[in-house]
């Protein structure tokens, strides 16, 4: 196992500064989706009901795990490139494209058309993923899977000021066709960071079917054994339940709540803003020292805690004070969860396996965000958001159950050996 490098030169080295940049390249695509279309679609006078159904568009992050195998076999754009730069290409020059379509849809009249092509993004933005998770956890040793993980994270959240906040801010003053236009051209940067960043020297791809597909799944299952895979799959899709459901719907909330368009995007970039940097380093340089495991623990009871913020402002009323502690609150606690979780995810596959792995494990933190929140709207609609923001906090309860079973308080357990394959 590779030693831990002083956590100074660590921070500063150009693993971590590409751990940020994917970070923030995976990120932006979702919070689109998750932030932006609902913000414009209620603008607009879409019912919250239909809203919440728009979520359903996010399938293919549960289903990635299906086509990983070709990302892990095929260097799509030849081997000079590299595999998972290639893909990563390939999938933002289809981001870039899809973003920008919706500056000439209506939400009134295509609402259909801004579904098909939020399907697209979410296709493009899922591989995109595959690429960029094998990438990072082929680029991290394992001493610094969770600082890594901890500033890409952060940055993916950082990522949601462009479509959360900035694009807010700018349909104040603009048609909502020159938002999406923007928002689109910060895909730009990503594409030059993937052309600049090296591909990692790893394993060579697999050269046959059974290799790329079903090796990835037997490995996992045999170094784990049956009972402890299904706890650990069991662990993945519960612990960031609730606070997944809960902020599926918030920029609707507050625009429910009575915020405009403009208080929430400039009073989240300042939360977001220093949130973000705080957690990155707290969390990175925390998981350094604690490892892991125990950041599990801690981070999640305080990802918890931040969930029962919504319900407080929901009593509130619309604070701008309140605001702007409950979005600071989100980003650090729901951010150093995150972090801990995603470092957790990468310490579970095998090197030889990466995509396939991470993104089966990915897939299953997805399933939340695709079909429980596609209900959200519903429930709120019965329920009233005091009360849909304590079931979300019921929901956190499960996956923190878990831990004794998954990830017991210590330190971090050695790589498990990889039994041989028939």
């Amino acid at each position: 196992m590779t030693a831990p490098a002083p956590w100074w030169r660590a921070i500063f080295s150009t693993r971590m500064a590409l751990c940020i940049a994917t970070g923030f390249a995976s990120g932006m695509p979702l919070y689109v989706l998750t932030q932006l279309l609902p913000a414009w679609l209620r603008s607009e006078g879409v019912a919250i009901e239909k809203v919440g159904l728009l979520a359903l568009v996010m399938v293919p992050y549960t289903w990635k795990f299906v086509w990983a195998p070709v990302l892990d076999g095929l260097p799509v754009l030849g081997a000079n490139v590299g595999r998972r730069r290639g893909w990563a290409l390939v999938s933002q020059v289809v981001l870039l494209l899809a973003l920008g379509a919706f500056a000439f849809l209506d939400p009134t009249s295509d609402l259909k058309w801004i579904a098909v092509v939020a399907l697209v993004v979410a296709g493009a933005s899922a591989t995109q993923d595959i690429a960029l998770d094998a990438y990072r956890r082929e680029l991290l040793p394992d001493a610094e899977l969770g600082l890594g993980n901890s500033f890409f994270v952060n940055a993916y959240r950082l990522s949601s000021l462009v479509p959360g906040s900035l694009a807010l801010i700018l349909a104040g003053y603009l048609p909502w066709s020159t938002v999406h236009l923007v928002v689109a051209a910060f895909v730009l940067p990503m594409l030059v960071v993937t052309l600049w960043m090296p591909e990692p020297k790893v394993a060579l791809a697999p050269r046959t079917v059974r290799r790329a597909v079903t090796e990835p799944f037997l490995e996992f299952f045999r170094r784990k054994g049956l009972g402890q895979a299904l706890l650990l799959l069991a662990f993945m899709l519960f612990y960031k339940l609730g606070d997944t459901v809960a902020t599926s719907l918030t920029t609707a909330f507050y625009l429910d709540l009575g915020f405009t368009t403009g208080q929430i995007g400039s009073v989240a970039k300042v939360a977001a803003l220093w949130s973000s940097i705080v957690g990155g380093l707290l969390g990175g340089v925390l998981m350094l020292r604690i490892g892991v495991h125990r950041a599990l623990w801690v981070f999640g009871l305080v990802q918890l805690l931040s969930i029962l913020g919504y319900a407080a402002i929901a009593l509130v009323g619309p604070d701008l004070t309140w605001l702007f502690a409950v979005q600071s609150f989100e980003y650090l606690g729901v951010g150093l969860g995150t972090a801990a979780f995603v470092a957790f995810i990468a310490q579970s596959t095998h090197p030889e396996h990466t995509a396939t792995q991470l993104a089966l494990l990915t897939s299953l933190t997805g399933l939340p965000r695709t079909f429980a929140s596609a209900g959200a709207g519903y429930v709120v609609a019965a329920i009233g958001y005091p009360s849909f923001f304590l079931l979300c906090t019921a929901l956190a309860l499960p996956g923190l159950l878990l831990l004794p079973l998954v990830a017991p308080w210590g330190p971090d357990p050695q790589p498990e050996p990889t039994p041989e394959l028939l």
